[in-house]
């Protein structure tokens, strides 16, 4: 069974960077055959699906955070990575990795809270 887990959160003030990191347990390319994606649930709200990165490279944002996010991934290393920048005070959330159908079980997420 693959397990998720998401790291690189924390407390950042407004207009600063987080790198976070999705990485998978497993052998082999587990992720390569799927579209993945960075989620966030923030207090209250559903989750929702922010960034998505397809095999070959394609990629699209939700508008909220496009120009600030950059997803990128790693299909040997299992790895699927969320550079964000320019983070705002909404952009408080836990986030999470997963593909685009949820095809794995949750991870535990990692908490970003953006604040002065």
């Amino acid at each position: 069974q693959v397990q998720l887990v998401e790291s690189g959160g924390g407390r950042v003030q407004p207009g600063g960077s987080l790198r976070l990191s999705c990485a998978a347990s497993g052998t082999g390319s587990i992720f390569s055959p799927y579209t993945m994606g960075w989620y966030r649930q923030a207090p209250g709200k559903q989750r929702e699906l922010v960034a998505r990165i397809t095999g070959a490279g394609y990629i699209n944002y939700v508008d909220s955070v496009r120009g600030r996010f950059i997803i990128s991934r790693d299909n040997a290393k299992n790895t699927v990575n969320l550079q964000m920048n320019s983070l705002k005070p909404e952009d408080t959330a836990v986030y999470f990795c997963n593909t685009v159908t949820t095809r794995f079980s949750w991870g535990p997420g990692t908490q970003v809270t953006v604040s002065s």
